[in-house]
C-alpha cells in the first residue's frame, strides 16, 4: 500500500504544473500504467457539434491511420463507451463488456476497430465535463488470459474522483467547444445515425437495422421488440435487400460511406442522395 501510494503521489505531482497543456494527456497515462498494467491507452474529448478530438493514441501509425480517421468520422457514434454516457448519461469507470450489447463481439464494428489491436480487454473512464463535453479514457490489454483483475479495478476506481478533477482542470475551459448540449452531441452525426435508412425501410424494419448496427444480437432485438427471432431475422432479409447489401459488414460500410458523403446536411435519411 505504501509503495502504491508514493508511486501515485509522484506522478500525479507531476502532471498538476502540466495541467494545461499538450503534455497533460501522456503524463495521465503514464500515471495510469504505473498503477495498473496495460498495452495501449487512447483518450477521446466530445464537445458540442464536433466531431471528437483524440488527445492521445499509443497505437502503431499504421493502426492509427486505419481505424482512428474512420472512427472519428462516424463510428465513434455506435462505440459502447460513447453510448452509455449520451443515452444514459453514464460515468465512471466501466469495462467496455458491461456497457456493450449482447451480441457487440460480432459486429463489423467491433471487427473493424479491434482486428488490428488485438484488444481482449477493454476498461475505460466516462468523464462528464459539463452538459456540452466528456472525455473518454479507454486502457485496453492484449491476449486471452490478460483481463484486468478485480485489484486493479478496485484501484483505478479508487483514484476516479484524481481522474476527473484532472480532466475537468484540464478540458473544462476549452475555448473550442460548441453550445450545443451533451444531448444533441455531435448534433449532425448522431441524428444521421438515428433517422438511416428510414427513407427506405418500414419502422419495425429501421428498428431492427440501427438495433444490429448497435450489436443487439437476433435474440436482444426479439426481446427488446417483442417479437419471435424469426421476425427479427425476416425483418433483416428484406432490409438487406431494399438497402443493396448483403451481410452486416456491407451494411455497416454503407452507413460509414453514407455519413462521409454528407455535406450541409439538414436532416432526414443520410442514404437519401447516396444510394
Amino acid at each position: 500500500m505504501t509503495n502504491y501510494l508514493a508511486t501515485f503521489s509522484l506522478r500525479t505531482a507531476a502532471i498538476l504544473p502540466e495541467i494545461g497543456g499538450e503534455r497533460m494527456p501522456s503524463l495521465l497515462v503514464s500515471m495510469l500504467k504505473t498503477l495498473v498494467p496495460f498495452d495501449n491507452a487512447v483518450i477521446v474529448h466530445y464537445q458540442g457539434g464536433s466531431k471528437p478530438q483524440v488527445h492521445y493514441n499509443d497505437m502503431p501509425p499504421m493502426e492509427q491511420e486505419s481505424q482512428i480517421d474512420g472512427f472519428v468520422n462516424g463510428a465513434f457514434l455506435l462505440d459502447p463507451f460513447y453510448r452509455a454516457a449520451i443515452d444514459r448519461g453514464i460515468g465512471g469507470l466501466h469495462r467496455l463488456s458491461d456497457l456493450a450489447p449482447e451480441g457487440f463481439k460480432k459486429t463489423e464494428y467491433y471487427r473493424s476497430y479491434f482486428k488490428f489491436t488485438e484488444i481482449r480487454d477493454e476498461i475505460g473512464y466516462i468523464v462528464h465535463i459539463d452538459n456540452e463535453q466528456f472525455i473518454n479514457i479507454s486502457l485496453g490489454r492484449l491476449g486471452l488470459n490478460h483481463r484486468f483483475n478485480r485489484t486493479q479495478l478496485s484501484i483505478l476506481t479508487d483514484i476516479a474522483p484524481i481522474i476527473e478533477s484532472i480532466c475537468n482542470l484540464q478540458w473544462s475551459n476549452n475555448e473550442n467547444h460548441a453550445a450545443e448540449p451533451i444531448s444533441q452531441l455531435p448534433g449532425q452525426l448522431d441524428s444521421a445515425l438515428k433517422c438511416f435508412g428510414t427513407a427506405y425501410l418500414t419502422d419495425r424494419e429501421t428498428q431492427v437495422v440501427q438495433l444490429f448496427l448497435h450489436g443487439h444480437s437476433t435474440k436482444s432485438i426479439a426481446e427488446r421488440l417483442g417479437i419471435s427471432p424469426e421476425t427479427v431475422k425476416l425483418h433483416r432479409k428484406n432490409s438487406y435487400a431494399k438497402l443493396d447489401v448483403s451481410s452486416q459488414a456491407e451494411l455497416f460500410y454503407l452507413f460509414i460511406d453514407s455519413l462521409a458523403s454528407l455535406s450541409n446536411y439538414v436532416g432526414g435519411d443520410p442514404l437519401v442522395g447516396y444510394l
